[in-house]
C-alpha cells in the first residue's frame, strides 16, 4: 500500500512540474512581437560612447557575432536583468562573441553611474533620447526593454528577444561543437 501511494505521489508531482513548465509564459509572445526578425539584415547604425566618442556598428561588428542589449539604467527589469548580461558577456567573450550595450537613457551621468554599478565593460552607446524617439528602437523594432538581438558574422539576425534565458540557451548552442 504504501509503495503505491509512494508511486501516486511521485506521478502527480511529475505530472504537476510537466504541466508547470509547458504552461511557463514566454515574454517575446507578449513584449518581442515586433523585434526584428530571424534573418533580416541588421540595419547599421552610429552612436556615441559614454565619453563621447562616435561608434559606428558596422566597423565593429565586421565578421563577428554581436549582441545588442537594449536596456536602461532607469528600467526594473533592465536592472533585475544586468547581472546575469554581465555574467553571459564574460562567460562568452573568450568565445568570440561580442557585446555592446545600447542605453535607452536620456542623461549621461545615470548612465554612466549604472554601467560601473554593474561592473559592465562591454560597449556602451546611446541616443541620449527618450526611447520612443530612438532611431536604433525604431530600426529594429524594440518596443521593451530588456531586449536582445544576436548579429551573426554575416551581419544577419540569428535571435531576437526580451529573455536572457533565450540569449543564454542561443548562446551555449552556438558554442557546442557540431556533430559529424
Amino acid at each position: 500500500m504504501r509503495r503505491r501511494l509512494l508511486l501516486l505521489a511521485l506521478l502527480v508531482m511529475g505530472a504537476a512540474t510537466a504541466i508547470a513548465q509547458s504552461t511557463q509564459e514566454d515574454l517575446d509572445d507578449k513584449y518581442a512581437t515586433e523585434l526584428i526578425k530571424t534573418g533580416t539584415a541588421a540595419p547599421d547604425f552610429q552612436m556615441k560612447t559614454p565619453d563621447g566618442k562616435t561608434f559606428l556598428f558596422s566597423e565593429f561588428a565586421k565578421g563577428r557575432t554581436v549582441v545588442l542589449d537594449f536596456w536602461a539604467s532607469w528600467c526594473p527589469d533592465c536592472r533585475k536583468d544586468a547581472p546575469e548580461i554581465v555574467r553571459l558577456y564574460d562567460s562568452y567573450r573568450q568565445h568570440g562573441i561580442e557585446f555592446i550595450g545600447i542605453s535607452m537613457d536620456t542623461d549621461v551621468e545615470a548612465w554612466k553611474k549604472a554601467i560601473a554599478t554593474y561592473g559592465i565593460t562591454y560597449t556602451q552607446v546611446s541616443e541620449l533620447k527618450k526611447f520612443k524617439e530612438t532611431d536604433i528602437a525604431k530600426a529594429y523594432g524594440v518596443k521593451w526593454i530588456p531586449s536582445m538581438v544576436v548579429v551573426g558574422p554575416d551581419g544577419l539576425v540569428k535571435l531576437s528577444t526580451v529573455m536572457v534565458s533565450k540569449l543564454d540557451r542561443f548562446l551555449r548552442e552556438l558554442q557546442a561543437p557540431s556533430p559529424n
